[in-house]
């Protein structure tokens, strides 16, 4: 049964109690807190502006927009307890449409609007395009759904102001590789886009079958936007293929899956989270089923943390459904992560050398949705997600539910990082 109404904003509450926050601000900003709380209006403090960036609209908001609300979602939980240290979290939002030069434009306004730190980035080719803004300009950016390898890996540890609340392709490429492999799927076509997103899989992938004694039977490139891949899927099964690892964010995953239903060939599709878009179970439809794919949060409330987190987000947006979970909660686990880096700042403002800082330091631990946050960063580490945070999802009667029964179980208990 989900939470009843409330339920959510009571285990923010609650979190930040036993974590020691609330209890140890100052007497000022604890008098805030209860003020908002009880609907009276505090003085006037100075909001603290937060970005929020990703395809808003276009062909990338299935997961734009989840990834999107979830950081609301937070924001709104955490104003209404009083903010940081009182002040009102203020999110500057900007959709880049997916669009790289855009999104770069987008993190120079960003950063003329003096925010503190940006959460955000869905695509991975505009994410690589922008990242340079932030780091110039010394604004941490923390990124909850872009899984391209190279985003972290573009300025030495030390230096960098680039964190990410998801699971990068150099960790779902290998899950689902191993995956594959235990199933006997051992002779690989990779299908991927032309795009950023697209090469840096492929080579996530090759790296992983590799790392096997592997190498793929078949590799088939295309541009987005394709809308018949026959001659590439004949080529794969005349190679002998007995599975698809296809790498892309959009329609064309359908596209494959249709193809291969189209030429009557009964070989399983498997692939990083993008399996998991609306683009895909719905375009696809009935070819969708039993698609098998990298996840770090699958829609069920197996845990109080879980269900209270889908049952706030049904009511905010008044949707049963969320079209891409994963994203809906790595954003809202990156928000938190955000506020509790603030929280650790021990003095100073709170511009972006003391958040980074903070984020690499020993932050209180954070319950979050996805995972249990035991000093997430470093000064050497900025992903967040490790390997034992993923499971397998599979597509069943146009849903995204566990692959494995002893994966719903261990759903129970939330992972901390390896």
């Amino acid at each position: 049964m989900l939470p009843t109404p409330g339920l959510g904003r009571a285990l923010v509450c609650s979190a930040l109690l036993l974590g020691g926050w609330l209890t140890g601000l100052p007497t000022e900003a604890a008098t805030a807190a209860g003020a908002v709380e009880a609907g009276t209006a505090a003085p006037g403090p100075t909001p603290l502006r937060i970005g929020l960036i990703g395809p808003l609209t276009g062909p990338s908001a299935d997961f734009g927009v989840p990834m999107a609300n979830g950081v609301k979602l937070a924001i709104d939980e955490i104003n209404a307890v009083g903010g940081y240290l009182g002040r009102p979290l203020e999110l500057m939002i900007k959709d880049d449409t997916a669009d790289p030069a855009r999104g770069r434009q987008l993190a120079e306004e960003l950063v003329r609007d003096q925010v503190v730190a940006t959460i955000g980035y869905c695509n991975s080719g505009v994410a690589l395009n922008s990242i340079e803004v932030f780091q110039k300009n010394k604004v941490p950016l923390i990124v909850p759904c872009a899984t391209g390898t190279a985003l972290t890996t573009q300025y030495p540890g030390p230096e960098s102001y680039i964190f990410r609340v998801q699971g990068r392709d150099a960790l779902q490429a290998p899950f689902v590789v191993d995956d594959l492999i235990k199933r006997g799927w051992d002779r690989v076509a990779i299908f991927a886009d032309t795009t950023g997103y697209g090469e840096g899989g492929t080579r996530d992938v090759i790296a992983a079958l590799a790392a096997r004694n592997l190498k793929p039977v078949h590799t088939a490139r295309f541009a987005l936007g394709v809308k018949d891949l026959s001659d590439e899927l004949k080529a794969a099964r005349a190679a002998g293929a007995n599975v698809i690892f296809s790498y892309t964010v959009g329609p064309e995953n359908a596209v494959v899956a249709q193809g291969r239903k189209a030429l009557g060939w009964k070989v399983p599709q498997v692939g990083p989270w993008t399996l998991s878009f609306p683009f895909f179970i719905d375009g696809a439809r009935d070819a969708a089923e039993g698609a098998l794919m990298a996840q770090t949060f699958i829609a069920e409330p197996s845990n109080e943390r879980r269900a209270a987190f889908l049952a706030s987000y049904a009511r905010k947006f008044n949707s049963r459904r969320i079209p891409v979970p994963m994203a809906a909660a790595n954003g809202y686990d990156a928000s938190y992560l955000l506020l509790y880096a603030l929280l650790a700042i021990n003095k100073g403002p709170a511009d972006g050398p003391a958040i980074k800082a903070a984020l690499e330091g020993r932050m209180k631990t954070y319950y979050g949705v996805v995972a249990t946050y035991d000093h997430p960063f470093s000064a050497q580490d900025k992903e967040a997600i490790s390997a034992n945070m993923l499971v397998m999802g599979q597509v069943r009667n146009g849903l995204v539910t566990f692959a494995y029964p002893e994966d719903a179980k261990r759903n129970l208990f939330v992972q901390r990082k390896q």
